[in-house]
């Protein structure tokens, strides 16, 4: 993915304006695709993912990423999963949040992945578990990309979290927006965005950072929607915001598993092909370690 620049169209579904930013030019074509795990927890869950990644392999994904626990929680698991994409012969991308690390086991853990053949990293701040104590020797996700890029110069290609709707700990939208280009100007490479449902609010976002002559591909994020609990539960905890008209017909199905995943398999092959219309460098799918949803969308918008 390289620098972009370019007018956005008008979509259907939701109206939206033209706006100059910095995209790739107009396109039907399929974006890239990347793909996020997590690290399971037991041999059922290993196997069980062995078997989605396959299935979703079949998207020719250009990388696919393990996220990495609180305080490092799920370290090995993380390493393990990484190694297995390797093996598989894909591009096993290696999530590492720096809270609580210290210079220390920062380069002792970028050192092994730097072995493992890992060549992409997401640098992430991350988020302490209860009890867990000191903050260690990185403040803020900038502190982590300042660091790799100083100890591992040129060896990783560096993803950095973007938040369009705004970070739930941020002071402001400003603040937040400020936060991220200083991200960019440690040294990141990339960005993938957390997950929305409004085009418009990753539109404005990706032009307020042009305006900061902030030109990095920032891939929007997106989570199928298969669970309305789950949806909301997480959507609340990471600030991500659902439309109320989204949310009413979620509400509006109750159990009806069948009817959500119909309308989530609606609503987001529209926000694909709305951001696929403007020429947007890639797509990142959160999986939740599940295939389905991922492959309904990409056959409906045929990019399988």
């Amino acid at each position: 993915m390289g620098q972009v620049g370019l007018s956005l169209l008008v979509s259907a579904w939701p109206a939206a304006n033209p706006i100059d930013t910095h995209m790739t030019h107009p396109s039907t074509a399929k974006p890239a695709l990347s793909i996020e795990f997590f690290p399971p927890k037991t041999p059922q869950g290993v196997e069980r993912l062995r078997a989605v990644r396959q299935e979703l392999y079949t998207l020719n994904p250009e990388f696919c990423s393990v996220t990495f626990g609180a305080g490092g929680s799920t370290q090995e698991g993380t390493l393990r999963a990484v190694q297995d994409i390797i093996n598989e012969g894909h591009v096993g991308v290696a999530h590492y949040s720096c809270v609580g690390a210290t210079a220390a086991t920062a380069r002792e853990h970028l050192t092994r992945l730097a072995a493992m053949g890992v060549h992409r990293i997401v640098a992430l701040r991350g988020d302490l578990p209860s009890g867990y104590g000191s903050n260690g020797e990185f403040t803020y996700a900038k502190d982590l990309v300042a660091f790799v890029v100083r100890e591992f110069p040129g060896r990783f290609h560096v993803e950095v979290a973007a938040y369009p709707e705004t970070h739930p700990q941020a002071r402001s939208y400003p603040a937040d927006l400020r936060a991220f280009v200083e991200k960019v100007k440690a040294g990141a490479n990339s960005a993938i965005t957390q997950y929305f449902f409004s085009a418009q609010a990753y539109f404005r976002f990706v032009e307020d950072v042009s305006a900061h002559s902030v030109h990095i591909p920032i891939v929007p994020g997106l989570m199928p929607i298969t669970n309305s609990s789950q949806l909301l539960r997480f959507s609340d905890a990471c600030g991500a915001e659902v439309p109320r008209w989204i949310r009413q017909r979620l509400e509006s199905y109750g159990d009806d598993q069948v009817s959500i995943k119909a309308f989530g398999l609606e609503v987001m092959t529209r926000l694909c092909e709305e951001l696929q219309r403007a020429g947007v460098p890639g797509i990142h799918f959160y999986s939740l370690n599940q295939s389905e949803a991922i492959l309904g969308i990409c056959d409906h918008l045929g990019w399988r």
